[in-house]
This record gives structure tokens, C-alpha cells and sequence, in this order.
């Protein structure tokens, strides 16, 4: 990768053996691999066994969780946070486990639809829940220094499974909640 890296830097007409220049390739090929890291996970080994069995059957909200990601098209990050909710049916899943899922996910070349998605189904399958709900808010840099250049706007993306599809209420208890 440093050697691409390399190339990139003289692609762009930049001498790369400029003494400010002559470790970048190395330090952007290591920046890469921890920004992608997520390909490298395992979602098994990420849980850990952080599954536990409850009689709560009451809605578990983890919200402002905080992801960075990087735009697939662009190669550029996007950064917001994601706010995620669960119906438990019989287990919950350790605390920092559903950051650590967000991370996962973000840690790859990403659009924020499928970042969503992902999370969502992922939670699904870690706890068999009866509905989960994600809400991931984002700016993406590939809008703000390029293209249109809009440095205000945001993007939300949300997935609703199980009851925080079928029932109206558990939905806007969820959204009333994120947002208090």
C-alpha cells in the first residue's frame, strides 16, 4: 500500500522524497489499515459471549455513538453518531458490545444506508430481539470539500425491524427518546 501511496503523491505532482513527504506513504498505509479494520473483525469474537438472559422486556436504547467512517465512492470520511434501540427477547447484549458493532461497521468503505443497515441487522442477530431501531445522523466530507460544497448539511438515515416497523408508538417513543 505504501507504494501506491507513493505513486499517489507523485500523481499529484508532489516530490515524495521531500523531507515533510518521506514517511507519509508509510503513515497513510497504517492510517488505511486502522480506518479499515472492520474487514479484519469477527463478529463472534467482537461479542464475545456478551449475551445475557433477562426478564427486561423493556426498550434498551444506546444512543450519540459517536462513528467514523469512509465514503466508498470518494474516499473521503464521513463522522456522526448513531443511536440504536432493542426490544429484548429474553437476553441483552453487553453495553459496550453495540458500540463496538458500530465500529465494525463503520471501519469500512461505507455508504451510510448500508452502514445502517448493517447495524441493525447485525443487533437482530447478536440478540433475537423483537424489533430494533437505527438512527444514524452523518456529515460526509465527500459533500462539504467537494462536489456541491455544502458545509451545513447532514444526512439521517434510519432502519426499523420487528416492532419499531409494525407498532407507530414503540417508533416514536424510540425518536421521542433519541432526541431528548
Amino acid at each position: 500500500m505504501e507504494e501506491h501511496y507513493k505513486a499517489i503523491i507523485e500523481a499529484v505532482g508532489e516530490d515524495p522524497n521531500r523531507e515533510g513527504l518521506l514517511r507519509t506513504p508509510q503513515r497513510a498505509a497504517k492510517a488505511m489499515e486502522f480506518l479499515t479494520q472492520g474487514y479484519k473483525q469477527d463478529l463472534k469474537e467482537l461479542v464475545n459471549d456478551a449475551v445475557f438472559t433477562t426478564s427486561n422486556n423493556e426498550m434498551v436504547i444506546v444512543r450519540d455513538i459517536e462513528l467514523y467512517s469512509m465514503c466508498e465512492h470518494h474516499l473521503l470520511p464521513f463522522l456522526g453518531r448513531a443511536h440504536i434501540a432493542y426490544l429484548p427477547n429474553g437476553k441483552v447484549i453487553g453495553l459496550s458490545k453495540i458500540p463496538r458493532i458500530v465500529d465494525m461497521f463503520a471501519r469500512r468503505l461505507q455508504i451510510q444506508e448500508k452502514l445502517t443497515q448493517q447495524i441493525g441487522n447485525c443487533v437482530q442477530e447478536v440478540t433475537d430481539a423483537k424489533g430494533v431501531a437505527v438512527v444514524v445522523e452523518a456529515k460526509h466530507l465527500c459533500a462539504m470539500m467537494r462536489g456541491v460544497e455544502k458545509q451545513n448539511s447532514s444526512m439521517t438515515t434510519s432502519m426499523m425491524l420487528g416492532r419499531f416497523r409494525d407498532d407507530p408508538r414503540t417508533r416514536q417513543e424510540f425518536l421521542t427518546l433519541i432526541r431528548g
